[in-house]
């Protein structure tokens, strides 16, 4: 059964948190006296009053929540969260198309950083930040943020977790999932304002470093420049960038244990780490090599970039220092891939994770030892841990259905009249929360032009991307409500 009370009053507990956010960003407006002041109160109203609608129906609720209440609420708050943040976008008249508002809204959240803005430079500051509190936010999630500032959700805080983490491992650093939490989120923190700081010395203005900062860590790619981080012509910038995006590519609960615990050895023994560092130094040296013979670039010149735009790319932070449709076009095949591997899980990247690649690399290799060896014990193991034939079989049945979400999205796009390139770019893109697609989406491009369906598509595909598809699609499933 679904406790239907408890969803209605940790939602609206979660519009009252989105209200004191938005609350929050109203402040610069006041600052810099803009005129999108009107648009936050308007919208922190709205927001407070459905709040609090959601908190009377929810009264007297029964505080346990199962498996099911965990993804009926993570699924929901994201969708819930999207539609009540679009609206400082939409009542101010900066994005006056609900279609539009709603997607830049997901896109934020879901930390994919694609834009429908074609001068971003125009928008006020307050809306500026809030693009990036969106993305903030979203890098280690809505409801894990909550878990960490609330201790609303008691026990059954595991469940939210478990349905809005990302990748197979949920590796936790202390029994109790609040505490946890504000570890992590407290490393996030800290990571963020590191990079403030070093942006601000690198002669980044105070508001954009805070921005910048912010939608790295979220592995988010928002920026306050059309051009994205190019518009500095920093090498210092894009260094820093490249290694705070690096940063955030890693799991958390790893980097917990080497950046505060000093276990550097811990890091290393990873697996899913060394297969993370080995992807990212191939796809740099493969790229620093063509482009060495196919442009005029120097060896740094050459490697900055290509280094920037692997680890954007593998991240799924999605910055642009570079506009690689310019490049030769065997990189454009190169980039497509590097969006469907991603980073770490449990870190803010999207994507099918490396750790899933790892697996699945020895298991297509164990298939061989087989054919050689039929009664031979193959055991699978990531970091000495053997992975056990359910996880494997978990892990097989996500990239069939990954897959065939890409396949299914593909051809919808292209019956909504996007070309043949550019579907499959803004599908790949989509499902894996990276930002950039291919041809007249990619880093040098807005999605405006895109067709309203082929919008919504997409940020259905951002959403069961970020929530690493079965969380939403299991909602769709008949025997996900069947009374047991």
């Amino acid at each position: 059964m679904i406790n239907a009370k408890i969803i209605y009053r940790i939602i609206g507990t979660l519009l009252y948190i989105e209200a004191a956010l938005l609350l929050l960003c109203a402040l610069f407006p006041l600052c810099y006296q803009e005129d999108d002041l009107y648009g936050f109160l308007y919208s922190v109203a709205i927001t407070a009053v459905a709040g609090t609608l959601l908190l009377f129906l929810g009264k007297g609720a029964d505080k346990h929540t199962n498996r099911k209440d965990g993804y009926v609420i993570v699924s929901i708050s994201w969708v819930i969260f999207s539609l009540f943040g679009m609206l400082p976008f939409y009542i101010s008249g900066y994005i006056p198309n609900i279609t539009n508002a709603f997607f830049e809204t997901m896109s934020g959240f879901t930390s994919t950083g694609a834009t429908i803005l074609n001068n971003i430079e125009s928008l006020p500051h307050g809306l500026l930040f809030w693009r990036s509190m969106t993305q903030w936010i979203g890098g280690l999630g809505i409801v894990f943020f909550t878990i960490a500032v609330l201790p609303i959700f008691g026990a059954g805080g595991i469940q939210l977790f478990a349905a809005e983490a990302t990748g197979p491992t949920h590796n936790k650093l202390h029994p109790r999932i609040g505490v946890t939490a504000k570890w992590l989120w407290s490393l996030y923190l800290g990571l963020t304002l590191t990079e403030t700081v070093l942006l601000f010395l690198g002669g980044m203005d105070l508001f954009d470093s805070i921005c910048h900062s912010m939608t790295t860590t979220a592995t988010g790619g928002y920026s306050t420049k059309q051009a994205s981080i190019a518009a500095y012509n920093s090498p210092y910038i894009e260094y820093v960038v490249t290694l705070f995006m690096f940063l955030s590519g890693v799991n958390f609960s790893l980097l917990f244990f080497t950046l505060l615990k000093g276990k550097i050895r811990k890091l290393f023994q990873d697996t899913e780490f060394r297969w993370y560092v080995g992807t990212v130094l191939f796809f740099t040296l493969f790229i620093v090599v063509v482009l060495m013979f196919t442009s005029s670039s120097g060896l740094e010149e050459s490697f900055r970039k290509a280094i920037f735009q692997v680890v954007s790319i593998q991240t799924t932070t999605g910055f642009a220092s570079a506009d690689y449709m310019n490049w030769a076009p065997v990189l454009w095949l190169l980039m497509s891939i590097i969006m469907l591997f991603g980073a770490c899980a449990g870190s803010t990247s999207g994507a099918i994770k490396c750790v899933r690649i790892a697996i699945l690399a020895q298991i297509a290799k164990n298939q061989f030892k087989r054919i050689l060896h039929p009664n031979a014990v193959l055991p699978i193991r990531i970091s000495h841990n053997v992975v056990s034939t359910g996880m494997q079989s978990t892990l097989l049945a996500f990239i069939v259905v990954y897959i065939t979400a890409i396949f299914i999205g593909w051809l919808l796009v292209m019956l909504t009249g996007v070309g043949f390139m550019e579907s499959y770019g803004v599908v790949v893109s989509s499902i894996g929360n990276v930002g950039p697609g291919l041809g007249l989406y990619g880093p040098d491009y807005s999605w405006d032009t895109l067709p309203d369906l082929a919008k919504w598509i997409c940020s259905i595909l951002m959403l069961i991307g970020r929530l690493e598809l079965f969380s939403v699609l299991l909602l769709f499933t008949s025997s996900f409500w069947k009374k047991r």
